[in-house]
């Protein structure tokens, strides 16, 4: 028998405010394609799941009711709201890099509809997202949301407030280390694209007869797709190693 049934309803939404505003926004499962039904579902369970390990820590702060409770939702839901951020900058900063390394290759193709999300995207920058999520979660990314969820009751308690300077500051570190990140992964396809590109340049100042930059179009394509086959598991793998401490390193 429950002791304290209106407690532990308070305490099961309570922590459920953290949890679920996180896997709204969390890349992957903030995708259009997952029914937003399927999302609540994950986080009832999630949030059922996690509440006897979290229970000392979110028990105490609801007792009472009232608007301090209300109070304290709201701040849940900022808290998990920037966490689910954080992990969301990294996916969209290796969405920068496809982008960056469509226009290095000279892939300019017009972009199409997005597999991840609804706005379309090129080709290339749409199989790089999807294959860096689905490796994401080969790896147990999730589990590494989890871990994060429990040990941010550490760094920021539930009734302690929301400090946004601390995630103001927290997520511009993200986006810095993110887009390091993404210029270190596109770095090659960059430098490729320039050599190719100075050396047409040099080319055509030879023979300006010629549209050697058109015809040269193909090649620099056809060089930027072998190199990204080449390359592939060295770009995701170190995608890989590089997300795990830019989302760990929470304060």
């Amino acid at each position: 028998m429950i002791e304290d049934p209106e407690g532990t309803v308070l305490a099961l939404f309570a922590a459920f405010c953290r949890i679920g505003a996180c896997i709204m926004v969390l890349p992957g499962f903030s995708s259009f394609r997952v029914p937003v039904m399927i999302r609540l579902f994950i986080a009832v369970a999630v949030s059922m799941a996690l509440l006897p390990v979290m229970w000392d820590a979110v028990y105490p702060r609801v007792q009472g009711g009232g608007a301090s409770y209300l109070l304290l939702v709201g701040i849940e839901m900022l808290i998990g709201v920037t966490m689910g951020l954080i992990a969301r900058y990294i996916v969209m900063a290796l969405q920068f890099a496809g982008t960056g390394i469509s226009m290095a290759i000279g892939f300019n193709a017009s972009p199409g509809s997005g597999i991840i999300e609804m706005e379309p995207e090129g080709h290339i920058t749409a199989v790089i997202t999807f294959t860096a999520l689905f490796v994401l979660f080969l790896t147990d990314f999730h589990h590494m949301v989890i871990a994060a969820l429990v040990r941010s009751y550490d760094f920021m308690p539930m009734g302690s407030g929301f400090d946004p300077q601390m995630a103001l500051t927290t997520l511009a570190d993200t986006l810095a280390g993110a887009f390091m990140l993404a210029l270190r992964l596109a770095s090659p396809f960059l430098v490729y694209g320039l050599i190719f590109n100075l050396s047409i340049g040099m080319v055509n100042k030879l023979s300006p007869q010629i549209p050697v930059y058109f015809i040269s179009i193909p090649f620099i394509l056809f060089g930027g797709l072998v190199l990204f086959y080449f390359g592939s598991r060295s770009f995701f793998t170190l995608f890989v190693a590089g997300f795990e401490p830019l989302y760990l390193g929470l304060p």
